[in-house]
């Protein structure tokens, strides 16, 4: 049986562009479809040939989230698995959002932006509660959604999974989307030769002296022994998308080295890995593989 997905969240958090990558990925996209007519697509008993994606927000027609909810558990009863999914961000990224293209809030056309935003958020946290899979798209661009969205769902009988490798900077907060969470900061730290301070860890001198930390080697032998043995462990569980970051001060040389290296070993184990570096984004170029 198809798979379905709910895609709602909040206003300006890119539930258009997850549709559309739901649709690029075979699946047959219906967007603002009321609520009150969802039992009338997905009727108990039917089979569908196609994967399913259905657009939900707050401008839809007799919108009401505890009747989306009701319908949903319905849906199971059924004998549908319909999964729900939320996009969400920050509130001051979605009044950027909003101010940048010019747009109203669909529930504050004649008051502030930042009041839709409050308002939307009252009426959308119950929804987010029984969301199946919550997407923050605060420090994502539309091609890292689309990558999001391809990893957590797949039109395949089997479903495999995806390992998302992700540098960062601890001075800008802890990614959002991180299963797993390593500190490199114990690393010998290229910001304080002058020479490479400029350049990233993609650079083969800057590369040469992480690599050249005693530390270097041991902590990749323990993480491939550590991590590898589990990943079919998740995969059996259901998982498609583990994302597994690396961080330091800045984000900029030790903590890309070690995603770099760790990515290239999980490739070499047969998985498929993305390759992402948060806070330094000229290091983004072919990252993924």
């Amino acid at each position: 049986m198809g798979q379905i997905v709910l895609v709602t969240g909040m206003s300006g958090a890119g539930r258009t562009t997850a549709l559309k990558a739901l649709e690029d990925l075979g699946f047959e996209a219906v967007d603002n479809l009321p609520v009150t007519l969802l039992g009338s697509l997905i009727r108990p008993g039917d089979r569908l040939e196609r994967e399913l994606a259905i657009g939900i927000d707050c401008r839809t027609r007799a919108f009401d989230p505890s009747d989306l909810i009701g319908q949903i558990g319905a849906a199971r009863r059924g004998g549908h698995d319909p999964q729900l999914l939320f996009l969400d961000s920050e509130d001051e990224i979605l009044r950027r959002r909003f101010n940048e293209t010019r747009r109203r809030h669909p529930l504050a056309l004649d008051r502030p932006v930042t009041d839709g935003i409050a308002h939307e958020r009252q009426v959308m946290a119950g929804l987010r509660q029984h969301a199946d899979l919550v997407i923050d798209t605060s420090q994502l661009s539309p091609g890292e959604l689309r990558r999001l969205i391809a990893g957590h769902f797949t039109t395949a009988t089997v479903r495999h999974l995806t390992v998302s490798v992700l540098s960062f900077a601890y001075r800008g907060g802890l990614p959002r989307e991180a299963d797993v969470v390593f500190d490199v900061r114990f690393l010998a730290n290229p910001h304080y030769v002058d020479e490479l301070r400029p350049k990233h860890g993609q650079d083969p001198a800057v590369r040469a002296y992480v690599e050249a930390d005693p530390g270097y080697g041991l902590f990749l032998r323990r993480l491939e022994e550590l991590l590898l043995p589990l990943l079919p462990s998740y995969q059996r569980e259901g998982r498609s998308y583990l994302t597994i970051t690396f961080g330091c001060t800045g984000g900029r040389h030790r903590s890309i080295v070690v995603a770099e290296a760790f990515a290239a070993r999980l490739r070499e184990a047969g998985w498929t890995v993305v390759v992402r570096h948060r806070d330094t984004p000229d290091a983004n170029q072919d990252v993924d593989r």
